[in-house]
């Protein structure tokens, strides 16, 4: 939730979840982002990649990020699917399957927009 009088803070808070999404999408986890950033870094080939990573473009400043937000935010908590682990999953207190909390291309209703 945020305040409905700071759409900048709104806009950060829903990017920062849309990482979450794309990051377990993509593979990136909590122990591999910083490799798989590196070598992102040499690979012009990895488009997409970059532009999600924050080394091409701008996207992170127009939403007045750091650039390599998506970055921060995979080394900090992970991607969804590590989260959904590790606080709701069968191993916790919950006890929760994915279900509906998969990714779309797993059958769930999760999907992130273009990072562009």
């Amino acid at each position: 939730m945020t305040v409905q009088a700071d759409p900048a803070w709104a806009d950060a808070v829903r990017w920062i979840s849309h990482t979450l999404v794309q990051a377990e999408e993509s593979g990136l986890t909590q122990a591999n982002v910083g490799a798989r950033h590196a070598a992102a870094e040499t690979d012009s080939s990895q488009a997409e990649l970059r532009r999600f990573l924050g080394i091409e473009g701008d996207f992170g400043r127009q939403l007045g990020l750091p650039a390599d937000f998506t970055v921060q935010v995979v080394k900090a908590v992970g991607n969804y699917g590590e989260l959904f682990e590790r606080h709701l999953g069968p191993a916790t207190p919950l006890g929760l399957e994915r279900g509906l909390n998969q990714l779309w291309n797993r059958g769930g209703l999760h999907i992130a927009p273009p990072f562009r």
